[in-house]
């Protein structure tokens, strides 16, 4: 089997580059794209207001203790929605196998390239190239046999930086690499392979396949399998996102009244992954799990789309009205989420009323 070539193109500091780049006093300047407010969040963060640990999803009024100086900007995602189409179009130069992640990075499977360049650094130069003399803006990429690699990749020079993992480095690259640093190893994952004695990618080579699946069932294989290098997940050019979601398990059962924190911030993490979507989702779902691990949604289709982190949690918050169980009853887990993805140019959706499942 021909080995695959992958690049990873990911927009550095994209939002706050856009803002940069339309004007001019914003150049130099540490910029943070967010709305103000007490429950507002960093859309993005030019590197100049990186310097001060301002970062993407932190709470804007933090940001702002970091960094007194920092200019805020509301974000302009229409804006930032055509930008993105225009890197589209130069990627589509290159290749039909474009798979877009957010509004600013994507993979490319340049196994075969339309514009017959021999190798796919090659190819990462050209757009990269194309990107800064076309649209004035600058984008990291990486080059490897798999997506996984070619992620890792691009953040490795970061900003305005191109590396490149050949098949025959990889045995050489991943051994020293945290263990989390390999997708889908989170904080919880990390903390189980730790009592394992896993804190490397090379220590997760040391444990033997069976191990793995007695610890973490199936995905102890894709560990494994990460571990070696080994990701055959195709590049799957244009598939839509369905539904952006985050859901919290609670340390003790609580009361739905008690729930309100646990909405808000689970809405501010689905906003900051919607951010990023180039689609718009319209449909709000709230999820609860009672004591009893009886699963409830509740679901509402506004007449336009959620524009605010703020709006999202206030709908949800709605929804948790609709819930009639009785005072006596406490639950275990609480998710919110956004579905119903359309493409902007879209006619926006009927409303609904409020859809109850149980």
């Amino acid at each position: 089997m021909a080995v695959r070539k992958i690049v990873h193109i990911d927009m550095d500091a994209f939002y706050a580059s856009v803002e940069q780049r339309d004007n001019p006093m914003l150049r130099g300047q540490p910029v943070v794209v967010a709305w103000r407010g007490t429950r507002s969040v960093v859309c993005a963060a030019s590197y100049e207001a990186r310097r001060f640990g301002v970062r993407s999803a932190m709470p804007a009024l933090r940001a702002e203790r970091l960094c007194p100086q920092a200019v805020f900007v509301p974000p302009d995602f229409p804006r930032y929605r055509a930008v993105s189409r225009q890197t589209r179009e130069i990627f589509s130069r290159y290749t039909d196998l474009i798979e877009p992640l957010s509004l600013d990075e994507a993979y490319l499977d340049v196994t075969e390239n339309k514009a017959a360049i021999p190798t796919a650094t090659k190819v990462a130069h050209a757009i990269r190239k194309a990107i800064r003399d076309e649209l004035n803006l600058t984008a990291s990429a990486g080059v490897a046999p798999n997506k996984f690699l070619a992620k890792i990749a691009s953040d490795w020079r970061k900003p305005n930086g191109l590396f490149v993992i050949q098949p025959e480095e990889i045995d050489a690259f991943l051994p020293p690499l945290p263990v989390d640093r390999l997708p889908g190893v989170g904080k919880v994952t990390a903390q189980r392979l730790a009592a394992l004695g896993v804190h490397t990618v090379g220590d997760l080579r040391a444990l033997e396949l069976q191990n793995l699946e007695g610890h973490f069932g199936r995905h102890g294989l894709r560990l494994h399998e990460l571990a070696f290098g080994i990701d055959e997940n195709p590049v799957i050019p244009d598939r839509p996102t369905q539904s952006i979601s985050a859901e919290d398990t609670f340390e003790r059962d609580l009361a739905l009244e008690e729930t309100e924190d646990a909405i808000r911030r689970l809405a501010e993490k689905v906003w900051s992954a919607v951010r990023k979507e180039p689609r718009i989702g319209r449909t709000v779902v709230l999820k609860l799990k009672t004591s009893e691990f009886r699963i409830l949604t509740r679901s509402f289709t506004p007449p336009q789309p959620p524009a605010s982190c703020e709006e999202l949690a206030s709908i949800a918050l709605t929804l948790r009205q609709r819930v009639h169980l009785g005072a006596a009853q406490r639950f275990r887990l609480i998710g919110v989420g956004l579905g119903n993805f359309r493409d902007p140019d879209e006619d926006p959706a009927q409303p609904e009323l409020f859809q109850q499942e149980s």
